[in-house]
C-alpha cells in the first residue's frame, strides 16, 4: 500500500525462517569434542606425562601414590612428567609449522597412539619385533629387517653389542629413540629397550614342511588347534626347537599367527622352525597319516599314558588342543590315539604350551633311548 514505507515499526531487514537441519547456530553443537585423551595426556590424571607445567593438584596426586607404593613395597603407577609433548595441536610442535590452521604438523596425519594402547596395523604390515634374545636371533639368522630401533639410555651388554655390530654389518638403519617413543611404537609390550623392524612373517608351505621333516632321522611335526594366544604359540615353537620338531603347523583362522609376541616369546626359535598355516587342519592331519606319521592328539582323558606311547620313536605329530576346550572334535577324530599326561595332584589339566613341552620331552628321551 502506498505510504506504508514511512509508518512507524516497519521491519528493515527481511523476515528469516530458523535454522534447520545441522547447519545455523547447531553446527558447531554437533562437532564433537576429539579424541579421547589418554591418561598419560591429561593434566589432571596421576599417570600425566606431559611436557606441559604440571598442575599442583596432579603433583599431589603422584607423590601420594609414591608414598602408598613406598609402603606397599611396589612401584608407582604414576607418569614420567616431561616425557611425552603434549603440545601437538596448540600451535607448532618441534618447529613444524600448522597445516590449514586446524591443529596438525604439516606432513603428519591421524591420531598418536598412547603407551599400552594399540593400534590396528594392516595384516601385510611390518612387525616390530623386540626383545633382546629375539631381536639377536633374528639378526643372527638373516630375517630381513628394514629398521633397528634403541632406546636412549639402554643398559649396554653382550648382546646389544652384537645386536648393533650386526645391523651395521647388514646395512640396517639404526635408529636411537625415547623410550617413551618406543613404548609407543610397540603398544606398552616389554621391549628391553631395542626393538627391530621386519616384514610380515613368511610362513613355509606346509607341503614343503611336511616332505623335508620326512627327510630326517626321527621326523616329528607339532599341529596346534585352535590355540588362539600368540605367547602360547611361541611357547610352543621354543619348545618345538628344544627337543628336535622340525616344524609347527597352525589353522590360519581361529588361531593365534606369527606376531611380535609370538616372536619373543620363542626367545628367536620363530626364526630357526618352520611355521606353516593350513586353510583346514583336519584335512593336513589326514595328509600327514597318508605320509606315513602317526598323530597323537593330547587329552587330558586320553587312552593311552604319555610314559607308555611307543609310537614315539617313529615318524610323528603331535596335536596341542586349544586353551580352554582341548582338541576339537573332528581333530580328536582324525588322531589315531588320545594321549594324557600323568599327574600326581588334582589339576584338572595343564596348561597347552607347557604339556606341549612335557610331551616332546617324553618324545626326546624315548628317542634317545632307542638310538
Amino acid at each position: 500500500m502506498a505510504g506504508n514505507s514511512q509508518r512507524r515499526g516497519r521491519r528493515l531487514t527481511p523476515k528469516a525462517g530458523a535454522p534447520k537441519g545441522s547447519g545455523g547456530k547447531n553446527r558447531d553443537a554437533l562437532a564433537g569434542r576429539g579424541r579421547t585423551l589418554p591418561a598419560d595426556e591429561r593434566p589432571w590424571h596421576k599417570a600425566y606425562s606431559g611436557t606441559e607445567k604440571l598442575p599442583q593438584r596432579t603433583a599431589w596426586k603422584q607423590d601420594k601414590e609414591r608414598r602408598a607404593a613406598a609402603e606397599e613395597g611396589r612401584a608407582p603407577k604414576i607418569g614420567l612428567p616431561g616425557t611425552k609433548d603434549t603440545t601437538w595441536g596448540k600451535g607448532s610442535r618441534a618447529g613444524v609449522p600448522l597445516k590449514g590452521g586446524k591443529g596438525k604438523p604439516a606432513g603428519r596425519g591421524g591420531p598418536r597412539v598412547a603407551p599400552g594402547r594399540k593400534s590396528n596395523p594392516a595384516k601385510d604390515s611390518p612387525e616390530l619385533l623386540v626383545g633382546r634374545n629375539p631381536v639377536l636371533e633374528s639378526l643372527r639368522t638373516q630375517v630381513p629387517a628394514t629398521a633397528l630401533y634403541t632406546a636412549q639410555g639402554i643398559d649396554i651388554d653382550d648382546r646389544i653389542n652384537e645386536i648393533v655390530r650386526t645391523a651395521a654389518d647388514r646395512g640396517i638403519a639404526i635408529l636411537e629413540v625415547s623410550r617413551a617413543e618406543l613404548d609407543r611404537m610397540t603398544g606398552g609390550v616389554l621391549h628391553q629397550g631395542v626393538g627391530l623392524q621386519v616384514p610380515p612373517f613368511a610362513y613355509e608351505p606346509f607341503e614343503d614342511m611336511m616332505a623335508a621333516s620326512l627327510e630326517q632321522a626321527a621326523p616329528l611335526l607339532v599341529a596346534l588347534d585352535g590355540v588362539t594366544d600368540p605367547r602360547n604359540l611361541g611357547a610352543v615353537i621354543r619348545s618345538a626347537a628344544a627337543f628336535g620338531a622340525q616344524g609347527v603347523f597352525v589353522p590360519e583362522r581361529r588361531a593365534a599367527g606369527i606376531t611380535a609376541t609370538a616372536w619373543r616369546t620363542s626367545a628367536g626359535a620363530a626364526a630357526r622352525v618352520p611355521v606353516a598355516q593350513v586353510t583346514n587342519l583336519t584335512r593336513s592331519l589326514k595328509a600327514c597319516k597318508d605320509a606315513g606319521f602317526v598323530v597323537v592328539g593330547l587329552d587330558a582323558d586320553g587312552e593311552t599314558d604319555l610314559y607308555d606311547l611307543e609310537a614315539a620313536v617313529g615318524p610323528l605329530v603331535v596335536v596341542v588342543g586349544s586353551e580352554g576346550r582341548g582338541l576339537s572334535r573332528l581333530v580328536g577324530e582324525t588322531c589315531d590315539l588320545t594321549v594324557s599326561i600323568p599327574m600326581v595332584s588334582d589339576v584338572e589339566s595343564l596348561n597347552a604350551s607347557v604339556a606341549a613341552a612335557v610331551t616332546l620331552a617324553e618324545v626326546a628321551r624315548r628317542r634317545v633311548v632307542e638310538a
